[in-house]
Order: C-alpha cells, then sequence, then structure tokens
C-alpha cells in the first residue's frame, strides 16, 4: 500500500480510537497524538501490533506555542492526516469568557491550519496525500447553547471547501465527515432523558458508533475514493 503513514490528531478520543483501530486494520501505519489522555493511548498500543504505531506525540493544540512544539517533533513522513480532536464548550455565548474562545480557535482552526501548512509542501512534492477532518453537524446548522464550537465547526467546514480548491490541482484531496450524535464520552453530560429526546429525533431512532465514523475515514482514504473533494460528508442518521 502506497501512502501508509497516517497521522491522527485527537487520537485518544472515542472517535480517535475508533479510527485509529480501523486503519490499523486496513494496514496503515499510524502516528497518534493525544492531549491528556495517556491511558487510553496506552490501551491502543496494547491492542495494536507494535509495527503498526510509528509514533506517540503529546500536545496541547489549544497553545500556539505547543503546536509549534508539535511540528517539531513530526520528523517521520506524514502521507495523510485525520484532524480527530476537539473539545465542545457548553454555555451562553454571552457567558463564554474570551480565554475559552481564543483557546477554541487555536484548537479547532489554527492547529488545523498550522499542521496542514506544515504538511502540504511534502504532500505536493509527491502528488498526492488526504486532508481529513471530523466536523460536526452543528457546524452546518448551528446550536443554541453551543455558539462558540458551531462557529469554529463551521470555520473547518469553509477551511475543507477552499483548500480542496487550492490543493487539488496538486493531487491532494480535502474532505470532512460531519457526525450528528455519536456514541461517545463527549455527549456524556446529557441525561438519559435528554439523550432519549435527541434519538427521538433521529430518523434511525439510535445514536451513531465511532466505528461508522471510521468506516467513512476507511473509505476516503481509500484511493478509489480520490474523486471526491471538498465534500462535508454527513453521518447522522437523517437527524
Amino acid at each position: 500500500m502506497t501512502g501508509k503513514n497516517v497521522l491522527i490528531i485527537g487520537a485518544s478520543g472515542d472517535i480517535g480510537i475508533a479510527i485509529a483501530e480501523r486503519l490499523a486494520m486496513d494496514g496503515y501505519n499510524i502516528l497518534l497524538h493525544y492531549n491528556q489522555n495517556r491511558q487510553k493511548i496506552d490501551a491502543l498500543r496494547e491492542k495494536l501490533s507494535a509495527e503498526t504505531i510509528l509514533s506517540v506525540i503529546q500536545a496541547d493544540l489549544s497553545r500556539s506555542d505547543e503546536i509549534r512544539h508539535f511540528l517539531t517533533k513530526l520528523v517521520l513522513p506524514v502521507d495523510h492526516v485525520v484532524f480527530a480532536g476537539g473539545s465542545a464548550h457548553y454555555g451562553l455565548f454571552q457567558d463564554t469568557a474570551e480565554d475559552v474562545m481564543d483557546n477554541m480557535l487555536t484548537l479547532h482552526v489554527k492547529a488545523p491550519w498550522m499542521i496542514s501548512k506544515y504538511l502540504l509542501p511534502s504532500m505536493i512534492q509527491r502528488k498526492r496525500g488526504k486532508i481529513i477532518l471530523i466536523t460536526s453537524i452543528w457546524g452546518n446548522t448551528g446550536a443554541s447553547f453551543e455558539v462558540i464550537y458551531s462557529s469554529v465547526k463551521g470555520a473547518q467546514n469553509s477551511f475543507v471547501k477552499a483548500l480542496a480548491k487550492e490543493a487539488a490541482p496538486s493531487g491532494i484531496s480535502v474532505n470532512a465527515i460531519s457526525p450528528g450524535f455519536i456514541d461517545t464520552k463527549m455527549n456524556g453530560h446529557l441525561t438519559d432523558e435528554e439523550r432519549q429526546t435527541i434519538v427521538g429525533e433521529i430518523p434511525l431512532n439510535r445514536a451513531g458508533l465511532p466505528s461508522e465514523v471510521a468506516h467513512s475515514v476507511s473509505f476516503l482514504l481509500d484511493e478509489r475514493s480520490s474523486y471526491i473533494q471538498g465534500e462535508i460528508i454527513n453521518i447522522t442518521g437523517g437527524w
């Protein structure tokens, strides 16, 4: 398999773990980024073969200095990158502190900018490479009480659409997967009643699975998907 090395940003989250497991099964070599959840990374390393995981890099990508430091640690070639990291913020917009705004912008917008900018020259030189962002349904429709999160996810969608047009002539594909309600720890704050209310609004009448998002990443990385460009693929169960 050509283009075997995939960098996964946010590999310790539920979706990131599912992506790592699926890509390892597909035969890719993976480079794992995480911020805080080292135990999840250690468990992933025990589960996957030692040859599959090329490196593990810790960095808080909500800080500009740590983004720059992270880039210095990317010494191995990266053929593709999947941005699966991020964090939600719940609260009224008028109560949101400026430092929260700054951190959310840096984590979800500046970090993908800087990392993609760093990786693009080598991708362009090879005339191949795939950039995939895991965004959110709220980036398209917006969500009350999640205005900041909706804003930065909307920025990710715009980044994908614009960079896809710029990078396509060089053989680089850029796409996003936009999940709806996925069964992850990010939704762990919901009560059973709130969860049932949301599921009741979803035509498939269930939450999505991290493995279903991971399957979509596998699909986009496949060379047979190379004509898909600048798309935001909804994984929402019809929600």
